[in-house]
This record gives structure tokens, C-alpha cells and sequence, in this order.
């Protein structure tokens, strides 16, 4: 037998009726705040994701799928959504469009990394991108945009904020940080060794233990937000009040992407017991710049499904059930095989959804059947039916009947 790769997941049909219902609660939140959804490939060249997400975060160094196609070019399945979409608003010529271009993705994403609860090596993200606009309040929305979802979805979350700067203020913060660190860099985990050199601020978003312990007194990037950074934060932070969403100023978080500039945010819940982070996102002004375009600003977030799907289940969060089948039509005889397979498409292109035998049942099974996918109601077609034209329709719930002709089957109510 031929087993599933390590890291994945299958959707059954049991389950997948919860997906449809956070998708579809993502689809009209974006809708909400007039969000359109952009679509783009699983893969990309290696390239983008270099010079987009950074050769100094995880993703790049230990995490991206990537491999060689048969014309010899570099492919990798995208680790992330952002870049995608940074591309595909360079390539299509986006620029000339109405401002801000509020878009959202629904996407797989690839990250060969340890499989643990809820992120898997293949997962699914939910992900708005917005560009066009350098205002505090866009980044206030794409935030309110996350919250409205989660607890929509039935989640208690708590908001922290902070903001990285521009690459001025962040050079003297990068200076402050290498002198709070320089006497301990042979205590840090190799990684972090690494990350003094080429990106002290990557410290901040190390999970190692004992570097978290060398960064508790660290100094703090919001004591060296030039003139024009403080006052994004500053009117960020009014926004927020405005339509009172609480928040935290958390100066740690630092999110684990480089193209992060000033606003970067996270929602955490303690759902599972330990505090955790269920979406994160900020403004990234560079990226497009970085990968080949003209400047323009830029702020989203990422939201992993299958985290807020499991989080879900941990607050007993409702979910709509499976709603079913409306008709199943039971057959007995030949005649009524045919009528009822005749009935069936009859009725579903009416709109109205309908089941018939295709396991040759016999009339008890077929009632269990219905009852098993929770058909509203069941048509029983014998001979009898056929050759007299009426027939009883059964409600399930309540087992009431009601008789009709069998050529008014597709005006009846149901």
C-alpha cells in the first residue's frame, strides 16, 4: 500500500463541509470590505522567493520544496502567498489600476519543515493583500479584516502590534541590538550565530530556548522609530481605538519574513492551553521594489486554515452541519429504476438536490440509506406508483406524508 506523505493531510467528505464553511466565511468577509480574489500558481521560480521573502529567514534557508524541471530552471511550490501575488501585480501591470488594490487568496503552501498540530508540510492559507496605499488606516483595516473573520468563526483572539521601522531607523536598531548581543553570541544556537551577522533582528524570532532567554532585555525597536515611523504607529494605534479594537504593543515580535516594514501584527489565542499565534501579517513598502517593480506600498496577513479549523474545534466553535440531501427517490422494478434515475436529474436541475439507488438495494436498505445522508425527503417508486401516478412523499423529520401526482413531483415545495 501506498501511504501519504509525511506532513499531509486528506480532506475527507465528512469533514469537508467545515472547510466549505470557514472558506465561505473568508470569501464574504473579503466581500465585506470589497476584497477580490486573486489566483496564482502553486509554483514559482526559485528567484522570486530569494529576493521576496528573504535569504536569511527559515522559509528560504531550510523550509521551500524546491527542484529542477526538465527545462533546467529552478521551480519552487510557493512557501508563503505573498511574493505570488507581489509578482503577479508587477507582471500584469497593476500599477494603473484604481488604488488601494484590495486583494485575498485561499492556497495551498509548501514548507518541509517538522509536522506538528495544525501546520502541516502541505497546509492551506487564507491571505489578503492590499497595495497602493502607505496610510496607517489601510493597515488598520487589513487588521480589522482578520479580526472580523476570526471571531465570526467563533475565536477569542488577543491583537498584539509593533512596528519594524523603515530600513533607516531599523540600521541604528540592528547597531543597538548587535551591542546588547555581542557578549553572548557563543551562547546562541547556530542559526541565531548566523543571524548576528547578516540579520540581528531575526534574533527576536528565535523559538531556541535559550536565545529567547539572551533577548528578554533587548532594547526595544519602538525606542528608535524615526520621526515618520512613530507617527505611522501612532495613528495606526488611533485607527484602532477609533472602532474599538484592543491591543497590545508586543516590540518582540518581528514577524519571520524580511520584506516587513513598520506595521506587523499577530493574533494569539490560548484556545490549546499555551498562547499561540492563529494569523499574522504587516506592511511590507519594499517588496515590490525588491523583485523588480516600481515602489509601491504594501500590507497583508496570513492565516493558516487548518490552525483556525482546529482551534475551532477546541472552543466547540459552531459549525453549520452537512445540510444533506433534499429528495432521495427509492426504486423498486425496472420501471421504476429508470423513472427514478429520469426524476432525479429532473429535480436537480430544477435547483433541488437528489439521490437515487446505484447499488441495487433493496426498499429497507434504500430507506437507510436516505436516512444516512440525511435526505429531507424520500419518494418510493414500485410498480404500483408507476402505473397509477400517485405517489407519497416523506418528510424524514416527522415521517408526515403527503400525496401527490407523480407528474407534479417537480412544483411540490420542498
Amino acid at each position: 500500500m501506498i501511504n501519504i506523505p509525511k506532513g499531509t493531510k486528506d480532506v475527507l467528505p465528512s469533514e469537508s463541509y467545515k472547510w466549505h464553511y470557514v472558506e465561505n466565511t473568508a470569501r464574504k468577509i473579503a466581500e465585506l470590505f470589497n476584497i477580490k480574489e486573486i489566483r496564482t500558481p502553486t509554483f514559482e521560480h526559485t528567484e522570486l522567493f530569494l529576493r521576496g521573502v528573504g535569504d536569511t529567514t527559515d522559509i528560504v534557508n531550510k523550509e521551500m520544496y524546491t527542484f529542477e524541471d526538465k527545462g533546467k530552471r529552478s521551480i519552487t511550490l510557493k512557501p508563503e502567498g505573498t511574493a505570488g501575488v507581489a509578482r503577479a501585480f508587477i507582471e500584469n501591470g497593476l500599477y494603473g489600476g484604481a488604488m488601494p488594490l484590495k486583494t485575498y487568496y485561499i492556497t495551498p503552501v509548501f514548507r518541509y519543515e517538522r509536522p506538528q498540530a495544525g501546520r502541516l508540510r502541505e497546509h492551506h492559507q487564507f491571505g489578503i493583500e492590499f497595495y497602493g496605499s502607505d496610510s496607517a488606516d489601510i493597515d488598520a483595516e487589513v487588521i480589522l479584516t482578520a479580526y472580523t473573520l476570526l471571531t465570526t468563526l467563533g475565536l477569542q483572539v488577543e491583537l498584539n502590534i509593533n512596528s519594524m521601522g523603515c530600513k533607516h531607523c531599523r540600521a541604528e536598531y540592528n547597531k543597538a541590538l548587535k551591542e546588547f548581543l555581542a557578549d553572548n553570541i557563543s551562547s546562541m544556537c547556530d542559526t541565531c550565530q548566523e543571524r548576528y551577522v547578516k540579520n540581528p533582528l531575526r534574533i527576536l524570532d528565535c523559538k531556541e530556548e535559550g536565545c529567547k532567554n539572551l533577548t528578554k532585555n533587548a532594547p526595544k525597536i519602538t525606542d528608535y522609530l524615526c520621526d515618520d515611523c512613530s507617527a505611522h504607529f501612532t495613528n495606526l494605534q488611533n485607527c484602532l481605538k477609533v472602532v474599538g479594537l484592543n491591543y497590545k504593543i508586543n516590540p518582540y515580535i518581528v514577524r519571520g519574513l524580511d520584506y516587513y516594514t513598520k506595521t506587523v501584527f499577530e493574533f494569539t489565542t490560548n484556545a490549546l492551553g499555551a498562547q499561540g499565534t492563529v494569523c499574522g501579517g504587516g506592511r511590507y513598502d519594499g517588496l515590490i521594489e525588491q523583485i523588480g517593480g516600481k515602489s509601491v506600498p504594501g500590507v497583508g496577513f496570513g492565516m493558516g486554515l487548518e490552525r483556525v479549523l482546529m482551534l475551532m474545534e477546541a472552543v466547540n466553535a459552531p459549525i453549520p452541519e452537512d445540510n444533506g440531501v433534499t429528495v432521495y427517490i427509492a426504486s423498486m422494478g425496472e420501471k421504476a429504476y429508470y423513472k427514478a434515475f429520469e426524476l432525479a436529474y429532473a429535480l436537480r436541475i430544477k435547483g433541488v438536490s437528489a439521490e437515487t439507488d446505484h447499488m441495487n438495494r433493496s426498499f429497507k436498505a434504500q430507506f437507510k440509506y436516505a436516512d444516512k445522508i440525511k435526505a429531507k425527503y424520500v419518494i418510493a417508486l414500485g410498480d404500483n406508483e408507476i402505473e397509477t401516478g400517485d405517489i407519497k412523499i416523506k418528510r424524514m423529520v416527522d415521517g408526515e406524508e403527503t400525496h401527490i401526482k407523480l407528474n407534479e413531483v417537480l412544483n411540490f415545495n420542498f
